[in-house]
């Protein structure tokens, strides 16, 4: 476990624990999000028998560490320095075998946050009841009310009410651990205010329903405009990115097989049979934004192109100041380290 000193890795690139039982889904959740991996090839990965960490930098937005933890770990071992581990921890993902008896994986959990949390309570606790793609529609809603009751029901025997924990119903067999996934990226992203704040003068101004802006690698929406999303709408948004990419991935390069198949320039228009416009506009090298549209509105076409200029030059900005904030950390941080004396106790020269 390296790294878990470093002040400047933590706060700009916060961690994200997978943790949970043995065989909960774990190591499927993190190859079908990031990896593009089929959800049936998953059924042929080896059980995770070491901490396995991966830097997720595919934008300036979603850019975070992922740390895997096996089931089988006792990390509140002497030997394990569990306060090392949380303390630069931005989310802790505790994935739950629906399909399973979860009393053992309820008691892991709770034992899990109660320590997380005396250690670092600025963590978001996300809960993932996983495979729930097995159960019916009734078993789903009954699963999660059971789950919900007897994890605040611990917490607050324990006297930590305060502590909150989000619930999702996942599957790596639909578009709902790409959702839950989105929602957990979004509370680890400090500009998600000035992004949807955005949008919503984007729709209002455009005449459109709907706006994602997505990261087109792994399909994560890191921002929607206020209006509730629907499940449906989500999905063929994610769809249109398949479809954008593979399409572009053949056809989008040079003769010479040079070039890159998603640019400035990339734009896509499906026409669905419901009177409804699905319209991708890329706004940076990782980033797209995915609209609804009326067809009466998409006719105003010129205004939606203008609207979004001014809205691609706002997210142009906002990037400028992270940047500016991120290399300000990386002096600070370069300057805190010339301050430290060396083994022998004389201070460092400056560089």
């Amino acid at each position: 476990v390296l790294d878990f000193n470093d002040p400047f890795s933590t706060e700009v690139k916060p961690r994200i624990l997978l943790m949970g039982l043995r065989r909960s889904g774990k190591s499927s959740i993190q190859k079908v999000v990031f990896h593009k991996m089929s959800p049936n090839e998953t059924l042929f990965l080896e059980s995770t028998n070491k901490i396995c960490r991966e830097d997720v930098s595919n934008s300036s937005f979603v850019n975070f560490q992922i740390w895997d933890f096996p089931g089988q770990i006792d990390f509140f071992d002497p030997t394990f320095d569990y306060e090392m581990i949380f303390r630069g921890t931005g989310a802790l993902i505790f994935v739950i075998d629906s399909q399973d008896d979860y009393m053992e994986a309820l008691a892991r959990l709770h034992l899990t946050v109660t320590r997380a949390y005396k250690v670092n309570p600025d963590i978001n606790f996300e809960i993932f009841i996983h495979k729930v793609d097995g159960l019916s529609d009734d078993h789903k809603i009954e699963t999660q009310r059971d789950i919900h009751q007897r994890a605040n029901d611990d917490l607050a025997d324990a006297g930590l009410e305060k502590i909150h924990l989000s619930f999702y119903l996942t599957s790596i067999y639909d578009h709902s651990i790409f959702e839950a996934f989105s929602k957990v990226v979004q509370k680890l992203i400090p500009q998600l205010p000035t992004l949807e704040n955005l949008l919503n003068i984007f729709i209002s101004n455009s005449g459109i329903e709907k706006a994602f802006l997505f990261d087109v690698v792994s399909k994560i929406y890191i921002a929607t405009d206020s209006t509730p999303v629907d499940m449906q709408t989500y999905e063929l948004c994610c769809d249109m990115i398949d479809v954008v990419i593979d399409i572009s991935c053949i056809y989008g390069l040079k003769d010479d097989g040079t070039g890159a198949p998603y640019d400035k320039e990339s734009m896509a228009i499906i026409k669905l049979n419901n009177t409804t416009v699905l319209y991708l506009k890329e706004v940076t090298k990782f980033l797209a934004l995915v609209c609804f549209v009326r067809e009466e509105s998409f006719e105003r076409k010129g205004l939606i192109d203008y609207n979004f200029h001014c809205f691609r030059k706002a997210i142009q900005e906002v990037f400028e100041v992270r940047m500016k904030v991120v290399r300000s950390r990386k002096h600070q941080s370069h300057i805190q380290k010339n301050k430290r004396p060396t083994p022998n106790g004389t201070p460092r020269m400056p560089l």
